[in-house]
């Protein structure tokens, strides 16, 4: 009976193993899609209160982080600031932005995909959808590509 137990007890430990997402010995908390969703809520409320500096606090400060809209791609956080600070260089620009429909898949146990649309309500509205890769970097999910688009 006792080897029968331990039979069990190693195939429950081997299958709680390989379930469960680790990133440098780190367990992944279940609640990543959470946390990511909460992420682009404040990255809204930042946006609401016109603070760009703050709404690009989500963003990997790299070289390496890839803005694409517009046929066009953005490399840097340095130059994707930039570029927000002019498109938007007022409140009236900026409006008030919604995200909806948000959906976050688990690409691995340190990255996910985040598909949404987003929606500026201003004196000519604007909105669209948005593709965005996280990445958990020290502890922080983070936005490492950002792939946003406008609707005709």
């Amino acid at each position: 009976m006792s080897s029968n137990i331990l039979r069990w007890c190693t195939t429950v430990a081997v299958l709680v193993l390989v379930q469960t997402p680790v990133v440098s010995g780190e367990q992944i908390p279940q609640d990543a899609t959470e946390q990511i969703k909460s992420v682009l809520f404040k990255q809204q409320a930042a946006w609401n209160n016109g603070d760009i500096d703050a709404f690009m606090e989500s963003y990997w400060k790299s070289e390496k982080l890839t803005f694409s809209s517009g046929g066009e791609t953005t490399r840097g956080w340095q130059a994707t600031i930039d570029r927000y600070k002019m498109k938007y260089n007022s409140r009236d620009l900026m409006g008030q932005l919604t995200f909806s429909e948000l959906e976050v898949t688990m690409l691995a146990g340190d990255a996910a995909l985040a598909l949404g649309r987003w929606k500026l309500e201003r004196d000519e509205p604007a909105g669209g959808n948005f593709s965005l890769i996280f990445r958990r970097l020290n502890g922080v999910w983070l936005i490492i590509h950002d792939h946003t688009s406008t609707e005709e």
